[in-house]
Formats: structure tokens, C-alpha cells, sequence
């Protein structure tokens, strides 16, 4: 889908939050920490009746993780769902989720790390922005959560970080898409697919062996995801692993490898990802990146 999606409305003071949980458990501290936080913010948070429910380490059985993002998708009187953590467990919930009222009353979905799934199906079947940022589970920790506010109120639009020597420099304009590496790579050959021609495509991932990386980045390559796009934002690669045999090249590296002969820009090491540093990232809204040996800039297009 490469036309404009549907932008949710900003929030104001007063709005309500919901706050869900759609893959891993979650502690009561992180949930208390974000109601306190986000009404300090001056929103009224309204937690999913089973948000911090356990079934091993997913936060309760299937049917309740739906329940509560069905819920608050049905609300119209809530402006913005959060989900509480990644983990996995999101795509179990998926083709449960009847997302009508989504579709006719467009709201925020905020996550990122599993709930990739959700910007997958909301980018490109229904067509709605989503926002890419951190979740309570992150909240004590994160350098990014007034980020996420100023998204949220439509405050932020741009971005400027220093450029990482693995860039490949240029400017590119198109509709961001992308997310958790793994989760995408998991949604291949799948109706949740992303397409990716004539986009920006991000992607970040945790704690992967680098085999691991090179698999899934030879998977997208092969499969043509890489040849067309406007260009490519590597975000954190954080806490990768070696093998029983030494891999020989970083994360970066291996995807810089990749796609080194396509001439479009790549920029290495964006903060976000589960990092310290998680910028907000608008996904589905057109934006330009302009990758310089020195800096490298993003902007998104206001509506």
C-alpha cells in the first residue's frame, strides 16, 4: 500500500490510554509505574481487565490477550492502546482480533519488539499509522518515553543523530515500514507479509545469534525485499551472540553486505529498539532520511 494512511487524531490532556498486554506477562510494578506516569502526564489510563494475567510466560491464555485488545479496539472513548511488553506471543492472538472498529474510529497502537505483528497488519491491511516506541515494561529505563509523549501529541516530526562509518550515504523520501527483524522474518509467506517496494524499510532485533542475522537478512533478499526499496534504517542490534563457531562479522556488517550493491541509503545504529534510547518512529507516514558522512537526519511529513 503505498498511498497515505489514515493518521489517528493526536492526543490531548484529559484523553483516555489503554494499556494491554498481547504477548509476554508483565509485572504489577511496570503496570503501576505507567498508570502513575502517564497520569502524571495528565491522561486517564484504563488497564485490560487481564493485563496482568500469567499462562507461563505468556500473559494469560490466548482468548484473554484478544479479549482485551478487542475491548479496547470497541471503546471509542479510548485514543490510544499501548501494549505492556513484547515477548512473544502477539501473532498466537492475531486472527482473533475483528479490527471494524479500528478501521472506522482509528486510534494509536504503540509497541514495538512482537507487537511488529500489529504494525504489519494495521500499516498495510487497514491501512492506519501506528506508532513504533516503548511500552511500560521500559518505562523506569528508557530515555525516549517524553519522546513518546510528544509523538503522541504530534510534537515530534524529525530527528538528527550522528552518522555510524558503516552508512552508505544519500537521501531517500517514501512510507516507513518494517520493525522486529525476527518478527518479520516470522511473518513471511504469511497474509501479514510486508511489502516493502518504494519504502523505507527499519529494522532492529535482540539477542540473535549472528547466523541467525545473516539467515533472516539472505530470506528478505532473496525473497526481493531489499532490491526496491527507498532505503534502509538499522536500528539497535543489541546483545547479539556468537555461535559454537565464530561468525567472522557483526550484525551490521552482515547487513551492510547484503545491501551494499543497491545504491539506495543505509543508516546504521538509529536509537531505537530495545536500547536505552527507543525514538518514537510513525509507522506507514511518509518521512525523509538524509544519511550524510556526518549526520544523518529524518523528518516525517506533518498532516
Amino acid at each position: 500500500m503505498n498511498n497515505k494512511l489514515k493518521q489517528p487524531q493526536y492526543l490531548k490532556t484529559g484523553d483516555k490510554i489503554g494499556i494491554v498486554s498481547t504477548a509476554g506477562k508483565i509485572d504489577k510494578e511496570y503496570i503501576d509505574n505507567a498508570v502513575n506516569i502517564l497520569s502524571q502526564y495528565g491522561f486517564e489510563v484504563v488497564l485490560g481487565k487481564n493485563v496482568l494475567a500469567a499462562n507461563n510466560m505468556f500473559a494469560g491464555i490466548d482468548e484473554q490477550r484478544a479479549f482485551d485488545f478487542q475491548e479496547m479496539i470497541n471503546d471509542k472513548s479510548i485514543k490510544t492502546i499501548i501494549c505492556s511488553r513484547g515477548g512473544y506471543g502477539t501473532v498466537r492472538i492475531i486472527d482473533k482480533i475483528e479490527f471494524s472498529a479500528l478501521k472506522k474510529y482509528p486510534k494509536w497502537i504503540c509497541g514495538y519488539s512482537d507487537v511488529t505483528v500489529l504494525h504489519s497488519v494495521i500499516n498495510q491491511i487497514y491501512g492506519i499509522e501506528t506508532i513504533h516506541g516503548t511500552m511500560p515494561v521500559s518505562f523506569s529505563k528508557t530515555k525516549s518515553l517524553g519522546q513518546l509523549i510528544e509523538t503522541l501529541t504530534g510534537k515530534i516530526t524529525e530527528y538528527e543523530i550522528k552518522s555510524d562509518a558503516l552508512n552508505i550515504t544519500g537521501s531517500a523520501e517514501g512510507i516507513l515500514t518494517g520493525g522486529n527483524l525476527s518478527v518479520l522474518y516470522s511473518l513471511r509467506g504469511t497474509p501479514y507479509d510486508i511489502d516493502t517496494d518504494g519504502k523505507i524499510l527499519f529494522i532492529e532485533d535482540l539477542s540473535e545469534y549472528f547466523y541467525h542475522i545473516d539467515r533472516m537478512i539472505m530470506n528478505l533478499k532473496i525473497g526481493g525485499k531489499l532490491k526496491n526499496l527507498k532505503a534502509l534504517i538499522v536500528g539497535g542490534m543489541s546483545d547479539m551472540k556468537e555461535g559454537n563457531t565464530l561468525y567472522g562479522k557483526t550484525a551490521n556488517e552482515i547487513i551492510q553486505d547484503a545491501v551494499k550493491d543497491y545504491g539506495y541509503p543505509v543508516c546504521f545504529n538509529f536509537p531505537a529498539g530495545h536500547g536505552d534510547e527507543n525514538f518514537p518512529l510513525v509507522m506507514g507516514r511518509k518521512m525523509k532520511v538524509e544519511v550524510g558522512r556526518e549526520n544523518v537526519e529524518v523528518r516525517f511529513s506533518k498532516l
